[in-house]
């Protein structure tokens, strides 16, 4: 059993192997840290559902941002607080992708348990206003008639090994440019420096809706509500196909009771449901999509099957 299919498994067994005696929950100020900066639309979106909990618990929700790391500094900090009262709230992406990316890692996945799936956010392929390419086959042909002369990036680990496998499997040269801050990505998207972006739709809407960036394609599986965007399958490209999941997760030494979860993801449904949430969501480019934990770790479990396919198909092998 190779290392994807063990934390699959993994996953998979968390949801019989904690205690599911019900037990008064939560007790106290309820902490939900997440692996991006404020701002975002997982941060927006975690704010607006504390303040609903909030009241439905009678305990304070406290949002914390610990980005920086992909993912692993606000990982480690919910791991060694060993408290069930401390979530890991975010996009699972880094999580499907460390075992492909990191030189070293400093956690196990078996100890991160899925508690509730919440969102998906809305992920697309953007140009410069300027580029003269109005589809994703005039850009990829462009690239191939001018080898190495043109730059992409994407944000998160997982759509980097996705768009990086595609262009190898097509035999595209094209440069990847890191970055740190998605800021910077935007600014040299609209400046004509990039030539292709994958990222978060809300990173690049306030400069759509301004004329300075288009967009191509919706990287996720199904098109979205309001926005008249063809999906990358649509387009005859299902390989770039990356759907932003984002859910609630507990560290496994801490013990969150299965009544515990059971109560979360219960109340994070209610909550999704109300329309002013509903609204806010999509105003965030983020899909309302709530589910338990079983759910939840279903749709991971179907990430991972997809990443370990997309490697496979270029050679790629997990490191841990």
């Amino acid at each position: 059993m190779n290392k994807i299919a063990r934390f699959v498994a993994y996953i998979i067994f968390s949801l019989v192997a904690l205690p599911s005696v019900a037990q008064t929950w939560p007790e106290r100020p309820v902490r939900l840290i997440l692996p991006l900066g404020p701002g975002s639309g997982a941060d927006i979106g975690a704010r607006l559902f504390a303040d609903r909990l909030a009241a439905r618990w009678g305990q304070p929700v406290v949002v914390e941002n610990r980005p920086g790391g992909d993912g692993v500094i606000a990982i480690n900090a919910v791991l060694s607080a060993r408290d069930d009262h401390t979530l890991l709230w975010g996009p699972t992406s880094a999580l499907v992708g460390h075992p492909y990316t990191l030189e070293k890692m400093t956690y196990d996945p078996k100890d991160l348990v899925p508690v509730a799936r919440v969102t998906s956010t809305v992920v697309t392929l953007a140009v410069p206003a300027s580029s003269k390419v109005g589809s994703l086959k005039e850009l990829f042909d462009q690239a191939r008639q001018q080898p190495g002369k043109m730059n992409w990036t994407t944000i998160v680990s997982v759509t980097d090994i996705i768009l990086e496998a595609f262009l190898k499997k097509s035999g595209l040269d094209m440069v990847r440019v890191p970055y740190k801050n998605p800021t910077a990505a935007v600014t040299d998207l609209i400046e004509g420096r990039l030539q292709l972006y994958s990222s978060a739709y809300a990173i690049v809407r306030p400069h759509v809706q301004g004329g300075k960036v288009k967009l191509l394609a919706v990287q996720n599986r199904a098109r979205v509500p309001g926005l008249d965007v063809p999906t990358v399958a649509e387009l005859g490209f299902p390989a770039l196909t990356f759907d932003g999941l984002v859910g609630i997760m507990a560290a496994r030494p801490a013990n969150l009771a299965n009544a515990a979860r059971d109560r979360i993801a219960a109340d994070i449904k209610a909550v999704a449901s109300e329309p002013a949430v509903a609204e806010r969501l999509a105003a965030t480019a983020q899909i309302n999509s709530p589910g338990n934990a079983a759910e939840f770790a279903a749709s991971m479990e179907e990430q991972v099957k997809g990443m370990e396919a997309v490697a496979k198909a270029v050679g790629m092998k997990p490191k841990f």
